[in-house]
């Protein structure tokens, strides 16, 4: 099939903008080119992928401000452990006050206690703000510059047409997105946190349980520092377990996530696509396909949600176990005089904090694995991007026609992505002023043409230009209309508030809207639902009123209209706008007399050649049109709602 998609919204192009290079953020061309290897080791080329662009936050524009506010929460990390060290060592002196029955001590210490709890809480929320605030930072950024590679010369519309793992780009720039920005942050802040955390109390843990003597077979052997030499292994025991149990969490939330995202964009679908289903009476059919969907989401996270039972049976067994282990091995020294009551509440907080920070990974390895599977779907989109931009290396060309015609199409050959040719060696000249109706069989690829000429459609050879300086305005089958209020969608591509008010209702008036002119600022109106097939084709019409471009190209523009709107509205333009070219795609028979010449595209097994309407059999610009041009009534044509 050569077309997808008729709906794509009107737009107008500039020649510098259908000529400027695409957005990047220093994507590796070598990396896009080559094919990436299979499994384990694609999923890391998609990480470091997703890395390459991620990392510009701290080396590109926006480095200033992304190292302030990393340090800035680096420091507050360092003050929030420099408190708790403050805190464990408190808890030595109010232990050994409470065990010398020291009143005077213990008032002391419950006194101080007070301000650095405080202190703490405040310190603890500072963190929250630097982290949450990078976080909002960095994503912004990254989903700025990913969306606006996404956005640029139709991007978003080629995605669809290639193959590659980049369905549902809304979810991966949206959740995936906040996933693989928020989660960095959080994980870095805590391996910081565990890293100087368990430097700083595995020296409690030395300076506060010494060396441990035991009786072996009549001789005595010390254990030097035998607290820290066993929260060591309890750490590697735990850390190893859960490493074990958890080896399949990546690759199940991958599918969760991807589970997620089809059952999302099949509920949007059905809410786009409600008038068609209802009239249809789809409801049955629709609800059996989401109910498949379903089917698939649930069982994603019915095995997530095995995994998570496996990994909380190490992490609650470790909660239990932790607390226990240093009393039981303070307790000799404790029973033999060598070690006070603070000390032992002392090396149990810290033994405690040693193999927090040592068993990081048992209470963060499902969300370090929710990052990296959000990271490569990120990262697959990216790469998707590459591939594209790379694929277009040797695409269709665009510049400017020094002999001033409105555009002209120079030895173009128009290719599907597999390299199928389409359209082959199309010469055409368009001038200012001229209306050329472009016709052929269906599937002849007058659609991909229309594409190739707005520049969405790359694949191929050959140049296309347009006229210094012009604008070209596309008028699809199915007019897009944006969210918001009726003067947003007459004005669009434009800013509502760039278009006279005068002009806009003058526009709408002329184009048979006049109706609901007096609407036109309404809010919570959903124009997309209300307006009817016509009226949103008449709606378009009003645009180029608006726009006034040099070239318009209509792809069955006037489809949903009856034979008398149409006449209306194309001879309305012509008169209204007399040096605008058209190029129409169209297979009404009462398009011909609305324009100069026509080209047909007929097929072959080299692909589709497009010649004059005269070199080939069919019909011409009928003499009876050029009556009906001459005799026509003019009435209203208000049909076509």
């Amino acid at each position: 099939m050569y077309a997808t998609r008729r709906g794509r919204p009107s737009s107008t192009l500039t020649v510098n903008q259908m000529t400027r290079p695409a957005l990047s953020i220093a994507p590796n061309k070598a990396f896009a080119m080559k094919d990436l290897p299979p499994d384990a080791k694609q999923r890391k080329a998609l990480f470091w992928r997703f890395w390459l662009s991620a990392k510009e936050f701290w080396t590109g524009e926006q480095r200033r401000i992304a190292w302030i506010m990393t340090l800035g929460l680096i420091a507050l990390v360092i003050l929030q452990l420099v408190i708790s060290y403050r805190i464990n060592v408190w808890n030595r002196d109010i232990f050994d006050a409470l065990e010398k029955k020291d009143g005077a001590t213990v008032l002391y210490q419950s006194m101080i206690f007070i301000p650095m709890a405080v202190f703490s809480i405040g310190v603890a929320v500072a963190v929250v703000w630097a982290r949450m605030r990078t976080q909002r930072r960095w994503r912004a950024w990254l989903t700025e510059h990913v969306g606006d590679r996404w956005l640029d010369k139709g991007r978003y519309y080629q995605l669809n047409l290639v193959a590659g793992d980049h369905q549902n780009p809304e979810h991966r720039l949206t959740e995936d997105m906040r996933i693989a920005t928020e989660a960095p942050v959080d994980l870095a802040v805590g391996i910081l946190t565990a890293f100087l955390t368990s430097v700083t109390f595995i020296g409690v843990l030395w300076t506060v349980g010494g060396d441990l003597p035991v009786d072996w077979g009549g001789s005595q052997i010390v254990i030097p520092g035998y607290l820290v030499i066993a929260v060591v292994i309890y750490c590697i025991i735990i850390s190893s377990s859960m490493m074990f149990i958890a080896r399949s969490f990546v690759p199940m939330a991958e599918a969760k996530n991807q589970s997620e995202a089809e059952f999302r964009y099949a509920l949007t679908r059905l809410r786009e696509n409600g008038e068609s289903i209802a009239i249809l009476g789809g409801e049955k059919e629709e609800r059996a396909g989401l109910s498949k969907l379903l089917a698939k989401l649930m069982s994603a996270y019915h095995n997530l949600a095995k995994q998570y039972m496996r990994t909380m049976s190490v992490s609650h067994g470790n909660y239990v176990i932790a607390s226990v282990i240093p009393i039981i091995l303070c307790a000799p020294k404790f029973l033999a005089g060598t070690m006070t009551l603070g000390q032992v509440m002392q090396a149990a907080a810290a033994f405690i904090q040693v193999q927090y920070a040592f068993n990081w990974i048992v209470d963060n390895y499902p969300r370090l694995a929710e990052f990296t599977a959000s990271a490569r779907r990120v990262a697959s989109l990216m790469v998707s991007l590459d591939r594209l931009d790379q694929s277009q290396a040797s695409a269709i060309t665009r510049g400017e026609d020094s002999e001033g015609a409105a555009i002209r199409l120079k030895d173009v050959k128009v290719e599907l992505t597999d390299g199928t040719v389409v359209i082959e060696d199309a010469d055409v000249i368009v001038k200012l002023g001229e209306k050329v109706l472009l016709a052929g069989d269906s599937g002849s690829g007058k659609s991909t043409l229309v594409r190739a000429i707005a520049g969405l459609w790359p694949w191929g050879e050959g140049e296309i230009m347009l006229k210094p300086g012009s604008k070209l305005f596309m008028m699809p089958q199915k007019p897009y209309v944006p969210l918001g209020t009726l003067r947003r969608a007459a004005a669009y591509p434009q800013a509502a508030d760039t278009i006279d008010d005068a002009a806009l209702k003058e526009a709408l008036e002329q184009v048979g809207l006049g109706h609901i002119v007096d609407r036109i600022d309404e809010e919570d109106v959903a124009w997309d639902q209300m307006l009817s097939g016509g009226e949103k084709q008449r709606l378009a019409f009003a645009r180029l009123l608006l726009e006034k471009p040099d070239l318009v190209v209509m792809d069955e523009a006037t489809s949903a209209l009856d034979t008398a709107s149409q006449a209306k509205l194309m001879t309305m333009i012509g008169e209204k706008i007399p040096e605008l070219a058209i190029i129409s795609v169209g297979h009404r028979a009462e398009l011909e007399e609305f324009h100069d010449r026509k080209l047909n595209l007929v097929k072959s097994k080299e692909g589709a050649k497009l010649v004059s309407g005269d070199d080939i059999i069919g019909p011409p610009i009928s003499l009876m049109g050029m009556l009906m041009k001459r005799w026509r009534p003019r009435g209203d044509g208000q049909a076509g709602r």
